[in-house]
């Protein structure tokens, strides 16, 4: 990496309030291979995160350099995001000025925002570049819903949040799209899709437990977890039993449950948990007969791209904020509906049928793409704005 010192590896801190495998998402698949690849290519990672694990406040795992700069606060009061712990995380945040901290350039996750008023704070006195990755982008609407009259506030502080950083990244043209909407020069933002494991895909075996429908992720609201359930109890009326597998954890989960056995469906669906064990999510892919993701909200949506690659077709929403409906090619690929039971169990019986008509074709570029390459357009990134501020002095 270009403007790095030169007599030491680039040192690269990676900021986050979560962290694979304590907490299983999307982005926590992301930034752990990222890690893993940056360490791969000499880079020295550092990651600064709430203390997840047992033991010290301080460990190196994989390469990888984990710091504990706060305890573990609950990241969700209720069914959501907790406000308090945006903020007890973005004042831990400012341990980084610690002279004892070295590095090159500060990576943040923008998730939960307050946080990256405090590292612009530190970038600025440290004087190194900082870049953001923006998963997604809410906006005053979605805001407005999640929080009520809280939201506005919140959509404000999104909307400066914006402006903080050397450079931002994100996974998905939809988002990048939304962000230069709003304010954001197209030449500050750069695409970095998330990759895939190809020889994880590859090696992985068909699950015994075999199911009809799949959902994997986290049971948040808008995911809508709720809204495949009753289209599963439409279906069961009309064409009998239907499996249906459920892996992931979160706060909706002890609600959805008590809905399973409201809609009389305890035979039917089953509550895997997180699963730590990628083979086990891309096995069970594997034995499924479609993967459903009803979501309103996909920054990216990394789980139907796997999918994808596994040979699953996918049946997900034509929302405009579900940017993983462009990884899906209706009628070839999968199948887009609107985010109703009634739309869903429609599309489902149409896809159950197409399946055992023909199996569908993935997506020939899907298999182009893989961590290896996510991590180099990283690196490029970082190198750019390293390129950029060369001249200025290190911490």
């Amino acid at each position: 990496m270009r403007g790095a010192r030169v007599d030491r590896p680039s040192v690269v801190a990676l900021v986050t309030d979560a962290i694979f495998p304590y907490h299983v998402g999307g982005k926590e698949m992301r930034y752990w291979h990222v890690a893993s690849g940056l360490v791969a290519r000499g880079f020295e990672v550092h990651v600064f995160t709430m203390h997840w694990w047992r033991g010290p406040r301080k460990r190196v795992d994989g390469g990888i350099h984990y710091h504990a700069i706060c305890r573990r606060y609950q990241m969700y009061s209720g069914t959501r995001r907790s406000i308090l712990e945006a903020v007890l995380f973005a004042v831990a945040c400012l341990s980084l000025l610690r002279r004892s901290f070295q590095y090159d350039l500060i990576e943040a996750d923008q998730m939960p925002h307050l946080q990256l008023f405090t590292l612009w704070l530190v970038a600025r006195l440290r004087r190194v570049p900082l870049v953001v990755t923006w998963h997604e982008f809410w906006g005053r609407e979605y805001w407005s819903h999640y929080l009520g009259g809280l939201g506005r506030i919140a959509a404000a502080v999104e909307q400066v949040t914006l402006r903080v950083g050397d450079h931002l990244v994100t996974p998905s043209p939809g988002t990048r799209d939304r962000l230069v909407a709003h304010g954001v020069a197209p030449a500050r933002v750069s695409i970095v899709p998330n990759g895939l494991d190809l020889e994880a895909i590859a090696s992985a075996e068909p699950n015994a437990d075999a199911v009809d429908l799949l959902f994997v992720g986290r049971l948040i609201e808008h995911k809508h977890v709720d809204i495949l359930l009753e289209s599963l109890a439409r279906l069961k009326d009309l064409r009998g039993r239907v499996t249906c597998a459920i892996v992931g954890d979160g706060p909706e989960r002890e609600a959805l449950q008590k809905l399973v056995l409201g809609l009389n469906l305890a035979g039917e669906v089953q509550f895997v948990g997180s699963v730590e064990a990628q083979a086990d999510v891309l096995g069970r892919m594997k034995s499924a007969s479609l993967l459903v993701l009803p979501s309103t909200r996909e920054g990216y949506g990394i789980v139907v791209a796997e999918a994808l690659a596994c040979g699953l077709p996918v049946v997900t929403t034509d929302h405009p904020d579900n940017h993983a409906r462009a990884l899906v090619e209706p009628g070839v690929t999968g199948w887009l509906c609107e985010p109703t039971a009634d739309a869903l169990a429609a599309t489902i019986t149409e896809a159950l049928e197409a399946r055992l008509a023909k199996p569908l074709v993935r997506q020939e570029a899907l298999a182009e793409l893989s961590w290896d390459g996510t991590v180099s357009r990283i690196e490029e990134v970082f190198a750019t704005v390293l390129a950029s501020r060369v001249g200025a002095p290190h911490a």
